[in-house]
């Protein structure tokens, strides 16, 4: 009898076992990155663009300057909003006053699921700027060939290292810059891709706002799970 109950708890032991193997093999990392900006390398992913497309005046740029710390600086994105148009130009837009910097198109998607937000360590100028999340489209009407967004505001404050922490759910869903007024659920195992922008008007209250110049630093992109 006890050598029966030595096999039996021997095989409920390695059960145990087994399926504690298993469960963690299916729980994500706490935290892994996205995108990190370290080197001209990483900045290489992304690309910019502005109201400048459409007529407006504003620009930016992103660079890690020469000189800096080399493999170990930090990417900036910077530049000036202006919410003049060109002159003659014969693009009508609604408004201008915007740039922005997306990661550029690749095969596959990133996964993030079993994860519940967006970490970015930044270091800014007191400006809201607006962090998008781009899925793949299974949300727009049939034919429409932009990807989903989905955006949510993220604070830079000035001149110190802040890690800002957006929970998915915080996250709207948005087309060309409006909220959609609906009930929608954003897919995190389909992401096709980021962005960071910044309005020349908008954004949280008591956070710099208007035309003129605006900079941030950008150390990393992660996807954390909360606890």
């Amino acid at each position: 009898m006890s050598r029966f109950r030595s096999l039996l708890q021997a095989s409920v032991n390695a059960t145990k076992k087994a399926f504690t193997w298993n469960i963690e093999e299916w729980v994500p990392p706490p935290e892994k990155y996205i995108f990190k900006f370290h080197s001209k390398e990483d900045l290489k992913k992304w690309h910019l663009y502005s109201d400048s497309e459409y007529g407006g005046l504003s620009s930016a740029s992103l660079e890690i300057p020469d000189g800096g710390k080399g493999s170990d600086g930090t990417g900036i994105f910077s530049g000036n909003l202006s919410v003049d148009l060109s002159e003659g130009s014969k693009l009508n837009i609604s408004r201008s006053g915007f740039c922005g910097m997306r990661s550029k198109k690749f095969d596959g998607f990133i996964d993030l699921d079993g994860y519940d937000a967006i970490a970015m360590r930044l270091r800014g100028d007191g400006r809201c700027y607006i962090s998008t999340i781009y899925t793949e489209n299974w949300v727009n009407s049939p034919g429409q060939t932009e990807d989903n967004s989905w955006q949510a505001f993220v604070f830079a404050p000035k001149d110190r290292w802040y890690t800002a922490k957006i929970p998915l759910a915080r996250y709207l869903p948005t087309w060309r810059g409006n909220v959609i007024d609906v009930e929608m659920e954003m897919n995190p195992g389909r992401v096709l891709g980021m962005s960071l922008s910044v309005n020349a008007e908008g954004g949280a209250v008591g956070a710099k706002s208007g035309a003129g110049d605006f900079r941030v630093e950008i150390d990393w992109i992660k996807a954390l799970r909360m606890p």
